[in-house]
């Protein structure tokens, strides 16, 4: 419960009002991100690239479900990023591994030297986002331990805005930089980038004030030995799997992208079960995860749709859209930039709106919101679709409109889903289910990835428009059980009552 402090104390130096420790967060997240989402921006266009323009040259199905799974891997792994720093490293020192490893995987790629380097450049990166990603979240909430919701709703919402400044940023430069099939200077500048994050928190490790410096529940020497062991054994085992099935001649990309996406649909059954099964876990804890299951699947359907703006969205702005803009021809990755520059400007409004608010709008009705108006961006995109169907190159004013509703939707589900991960979080599995927050992004990618083989079957405005619906009417369901899932949220905050004796 909140201790019922509103603000820091009087003097004390801030950040937009808030603890110092989120510039330190703000900071490094931007830089991560610039790195991350510049990288994100090309990389569809450098998979299906032609070989003497010095791409991959795969077909646009296979690069899609590439991308699906490289986006989702990087979610998938934040589980063993969170576990990480709950049991073994603790967030602070687990983030700089995350940041270190990142920067490896994106100077792998700017190596010009074929494709071996490029996979183990996508590897590094979703390794070192895995522990990043979930640690930084988790750390922003430990700056608000003994904050009230709103103010923690309303920092949540102010270090949303810096991963989109460095959203927007990576996204200006990287593929400005990538002109003139320039792909590996373009990777080279997202290494520099996480250099830039990597140096900031190392910097301002002391505006923290010790949130994150040991994990909340270390192993203890013999359950540590066991784990070295337990999983040695399974990244042997993982490897001897991949190599038999490498040289059976049976392993094609398409393939391993399909059982990546099974993998990514099991992991959070499995670790749902695991919570509730779990003696950590308080019955008034179990009530919180129960209503947290509906906010996941929720998410996970917004990011099957959201994320589609690095694949499907992208290849509609390269071949389907005029990008002459005042008689400049702008590369295919400035149009998704709208969302990142709408979500700078706004971000703050929101903050104060939420913060007003308080609780008048709960979460699970920001979920609700959120999904109706992702749903509403795809009737639009179903429309466009069907105005290039006949080969002419449609207004960039179509996608623009696509990304400016997808940015207001965004800004009710996202810093509202990081809030209440953190919220209703078992205190035994706290990094671990920030973890499993950006799971739900995961799940909802690989299934886009694969999703878009539909394609090749179905009309582009058909798939745009079934999509469409189906965010429009989960949005609709979560709307009629608002109340249900705020009361589930309410009995997690109610006291233990002691068993009687």
């Amino acid at each position: 419960m909140a201790s019922g402090r509103s603000g820091p104390p009087p003097g004390e130096q801030t950040f937009f009002g808030h603890p110092r420790g989120l510039a330190t967060l703000f900071g490094t997240e931007m830089w991560e991100r610039f790195s991350y989402y510049g990288m994100r921006a090309v990389l569809v266009l450098f998979l299906t690239a032609p070989v003497t323009r010095g791409g991959m040259g795969l077909p646009e199905t296979t690069a899609v479900g590439i991308y699906g799974v490289y986006i989702a891997s990087v979610y998938l792994l934040a589980i063993a990023g969170g576990w990480l720093a709950d049991r073994l490293l603790g967030a602070r020192r687990t983030v700089l591994c995350g940041a270190l490893v990142i920067m490896g995987g994106h100077v792998s790629m700017a190596m010009p030297m074929g494709g071996g380097f490029v996979w183990l450049g996508l590897v590094l990166i979703a390794l070192g986002s895995g522990l990043l990603k979930p640690n930084m979240s988790a750390l922003v909430g430990e700056l608000y331990r003994h904050e009230d919701d709103a103010r923690r709703d309303s920092g949540y919402t102010i270090f949303y805005m810096g991963i989109n400044l460095g959203a927007f940023l990576g996204i200006m430069v990287v593929p400005w930089l990538q002109t003139g099939d320039r792909w590996h200077l373009a990777f080279g500048a997202a290494a520099l980038g996480m250099a830039v994050g990597l140096t900031q928190y190392v910097r301002g490790r002391a505006t923290l004030c010790g949130a994150g410096e040991e994990p909340d529940h270390r192993l203890t020497p013999d359950e540590e030995r066991r784990f070295k062991v337990v999983a040695g054994v399974c990244l042997a085992a993982a490897a001897g799997a991949l190599a038999l099935w490498a040289l059976s001649g049976t392993l094609t990309v398409d393939r391993f992208a399909l059982v990546l996406t099974v993998v990514t649909a099991v992991v959070p059954v499995a670790y749902f079960a695991f919570l509730f099964s779990s003696r950590e876990v308080t019955e008034q804890e179990r009530r919180g995860l129960f209503a947290y299951v509906w906010l996941f699947l929720a998410a996970a359907i917004f990011w099957l749709v959201y994320d589609q703006a690095g694949s499907a969205l992208l290849l509609f702005a390269k071949n389907d859209t005029d990008l002459n803009v005042l008689g400049f021809t702008i590369p295919p990755g400035w149009v998704g930039n709208v969302n990142s520059l709408a979500i700078i400007l706004v971000a703050p409004l929101f903050a104060e709106m939420f913060l007003k608010a308080g609780t008048r709008i709960s979460t699970p009705l920001k979920f609700a919101v959120g999904l109706v108006l992702v749903g509403v961006s795809f009737v639009v995109m179903s429309v466009a679709a069907g105005a290039a169907s006949g080969g002419v190159k449609v207004s960039i004013m179509w996608l623009l409109s696509v990304y400016l509703i997808q940015t207001v939707g965004e800004l009710f589900l996202s810093p509202a889903g990081l809030s209440v991960t953190n919220k209703l979080a078992p205190r035994a599995f706290e990094n671990q289910l920030m973890g499993l927050w950006f799971l739900s992004m995961a799940l909802g990618d690989s299934v886009g990835g694969q999703a878009y083989r539909l394609t090749t079957v179905v009309p582009m405005p058909v798939y745009y428009l079934a999509l469409a619906l189906a965010a429009i009417a989960a949005g609709l369901v979560m709307l009629l059980f608002v109340r249900r899932l705020r009361t589930l949220m309410a009995e997690h905050h109610m006291p233990s009552v002691p068993a009687p004796g």
